[in-house]
């Protein structure tokens, strides 16, 4: 097949799958009577909420007090797709308070707890929730890195992962965070997320005396100042207008002098409250939450005499990035600071504590006037005048910006990743420069043994970097949702495999992954290395049967790309034609029929040379496809290589040396050995023949 025509097929196969994405969204699958059934008395579960799939809890012990938690399956709020290309759906429960009450595992498709570690693991990972709060930084360990935890950080929570299944449990704590947070915002008052990171925390260190004079100069107070005819002037062309008659008198005089300062800084709280009450106020305060202070002088007051303490005040209004927070009065009655101008009303407010509000960003606090035209019907006309603020930077620290959790995973490997990293330099160097290790035999057969070695243990075994077909099943799977390939960032060895793999595909084409990478792969050439140590003769499959079977391998990939797309649950039970979960994930740790099978495969690569991999594997089919892409004929030939010397092709493990002496580069496993004759005066033909008649002749090379 041309490079073209590789092309074109590769063209027309994307073109198939995405023609039949589908857009449609996916749906939770429990009634209200299933939620009821998982929440009993004396709890309650209401009907399902319009504006955010939800049920709201309440309780019969508190019967006046509403909601006292929400109940929801992720799959409607976060619907991110596994590492087998399905979202995970899970019931997950959270307080009022913004803690999780209970996540609980609905339905899965991971390949790793299906038939290989099984549920429970899974189960006892989301147990691990409960309790745990949205206003903490909740990430995963694994067996490869801590996550960055640092002991007594009560904000980070770093939860046990599972070994084995460290992508896919990475996946499900961003499904719950994603979904709590989407519930917390849209019922508990929680900010929508922006991209600055946490907010910024005052410096507790940090303490200056100030009197109010100063505090008001240097910008840690704000102050709004209008007169009367600047009132009137709002209300200009209303019914409110020519309403008040106080201050159409004195039009010249404040009607009111409004004043809003940041509590939680030391500076400022302890100037306006007092060292006593600053105190209070941070005892009070949760963890994120920010407190104001707020004042106004003159004509016009901050609230009535209908104000109730502990309330909003309803005059009072506040923003940032266009998002309502409540500010509630604490109670606290703060006494006039020395130096301050005789105020009508002073405030100590504060903001909920799961809002997320930053003080070091600009708010918007309102203050609204009202006009009443009319006695019986009165028209009311309302007017607002806004006063931004943020607290000043100097007072302020930013906590570092915590890692997304893919990030995390990234970081948690980075040993694992340099290791692989500086293997991978090492055989693009050996496949560069091929002759020195290949013109000695033993030399070879030392560097490919240790090399495969690491293959299967280091990075098999132990990383867990077996590429599978499930990753092009559940790439498939994933697009036809409508979602990204954004999880494959959750398994950063595989992806700097997958990576380098689709790299050589260019230059050395599908050998380098099946002939070095591949940990199964390694597994048959050891199991063929001790089954000729044990005297079992190697065999050959008649060259008709051996070439029917090659081209099952695609048959295999096609069905395989047909039911991700078409019919995805049976996509997931054909996948286990591959035995990699079954001997490399799990080293085999799985019920009988799954072992039986993969000790199958490895017995006929110990009488037929690595015969998965070349006629059943159909990531193999896929990677020889795009092997296609390849540009150089990169083994060099001599122009008696098969014509007539035959050496090379009947030493080839893997038949991939036709009866001419080419290449065929779809069956070659990259191993080296044909490069070493080649080279060597002692088992190249043509070369001993010439050494033999005391000749020196150049031969000619020829592309393979």
């Amino acid at each position: 097949m041309t490079h073209a025509a590789c092309i074109g097929l590769l063209v027309r196969l994307c073109a198939v799958v995405l023609a039949s994405v589908s857009l449609s969204g996916v749906a939770g699958e429990l009634s209200k009577a299933d939620v009821e059934r998982r929440f009993p008395p004396p709890l309650h579960v209401g009907d399902k909420l319009q504006e955010i799939p939800a049920w709201p809890i309440s309780s019969e012990l508190e019967p006046d007090a509403g909601p006292v938690g929400y109940v929801f399956e992720s799959i409607d709020l976060a619907p991110i797709p596994g590492f087998e290309g399905t979202p995970f759906n899970l019931l997950i429960a959270i307080d009022r308070k913004g803690s999780y009450l209970s996540v609980d595992v609905l339905r899965q498709h991971e390949p790793v707890f299906l038939s290989g570690l099984g549920e429970v693991p899974l189960r006892e990972f989301v147990s691990q929730y409960a309790g745990k709060s949205l206003l903490q930084q909740i990430s995963v360990s694994s067996a490869y890195g801590s996550s960055g935890h640092s002991q007594g950080d009560t904000k980070r929570v770093v939860l046990d992962g599972v070994t084995k299944a460290t992508a896919s449990i990475r996946i499900v704590n961003q499904t719950v965070l994603t979904a709590a947070m989407a519930v917390a915002r849209a019922k508990l008052a929680f900010a929508a997320p922006t991209q600055r990171g946490p907010p910024a925390q005052p410096r507790e260190g940090v303490f200056e005396q100030r009197d109010f004079a100063a505090l008001l100069q240097s910008g840690y107070i704000k102050r709004l100042t209008l007169r009367n005819s600047e009132v009137e002037q709002l209300f200009a062309g209303s019914d409110g207008a020519g309403q008040d008659a106080a201050g159409l008198a004195a039009p010249d005089d404040v009607a009111v002098d409004f004043y809003v300062a940041y509590l939680n800084a030391p500076t400022i709280g302890r100037a306006l409250l007092g060292d006593k009450k600053y105190a209070t106020l941070m005892w009070r305060l949760q963890s994120g939450q920010q407190a104001y202070w707020v004042a106004t002088a003159g004509r016009l007051q901050l609230v009535d005499d209908s104000f109730v303490r502990g309330t909003v005040p309803q005059r009072l209004s506040l923003t940032q990035d266009n998002a309502p927070y409540e500010a509630r009065d604490l109670d606290l009655d703060p006494a006039p600071p020395p130096g301050a101008p005789a105020f009508n009303r002073v405030l100590a407010l504060q903001t909920p504590p799961l809002s997320a509000l930053d003080p070091a960003q600009s708010l918007r606090f309102g203050l609204t006037f009202s006009r009443a035209r009319g006695s019986i019907l009165p028209v009311i006309t309302q007017r607002t005048v806004t006063l931004d603020y943020a607290a000043p930077g100097e007072l302020l620290a930013y906590p570092p910006k915590p890692l997304p959790d893919w990030l995390l995973a990234w970081k948690d490997r980075a040993r694992d990743l340099a290791i692989i990293g500086a293997a991978l330099l090492l055989l693009v160097t050996v496949l560069a420069r091929p002759r020195w290790v290949a013109i000695n035999a033993k030399r070879l057969r030392v560097f490919r043994w240790s090399f495969l070695l690491f293959t299967l243990v280091f990075i098999g075994w132990y990383a867990q970097g077996q590429l599978s077909i499930v990753q092009i099943t559940g790439a498939i799977k994933t697009l036809r949702a409508g979602q990204g390939l954004a999880s494959f960032l959750y398994d950063p060895i595989s992806l700097l495999l997958i990576a380098f793999t689709a790299l050589t595909f260019v230059i050395w084409g599908r050998g380098t992954f099946c002939g070095w990478l591949c940990p199964f792969g390694a597994l048959q050439e050891f199991v063929a290395l001790l089954a000729r140590r044990l005297g079992l003769r190697p065999r050959r499959l008649p060259p008709r049967l051996a070439r029917l079977l090659d081209r099952g391998r695609y048959l295999i990939l096609a069905a395989l790309v047909a039911c991700a797309v078409w019919v995805p649950q049976m996509a997931e039970r054909l996948v286990e034609v591959e035995p990699f979960k079954t001997a490399i994930t799990v080293g085999f740790d799985r019920s009988w029929p799954f072992v039986a099978y993969a000790l199958l495969l490895l017995l006929l690569s110990a009488l037929y040379y690595k015969f998965f991999c070349r006629f059943v594997c159909p990531l193999g089919a896929a990677i020889t496809l795009g092997g296609k892409l390849r540009l150089p004929n990169w083994l060099i030939r001599r122009k008696e290589c098969g014509q007539p010397c035959q050496t090379c092709r009947y030493r080839c493990d893997y038949d991939a040396i036709r009866r001419d002496g080419t290449i065929n580069y779809d069956d070659c496993f990259q191993c080296l050995d044909c490069v070493g004759i080649y080279h060597d005066d002692q088992r190249c033909a043509p070369l001993i023949l010439y050494r033999r008649k005391g000749k020196t002749v150049k031969l000619t090379r020829v592309d393979a």
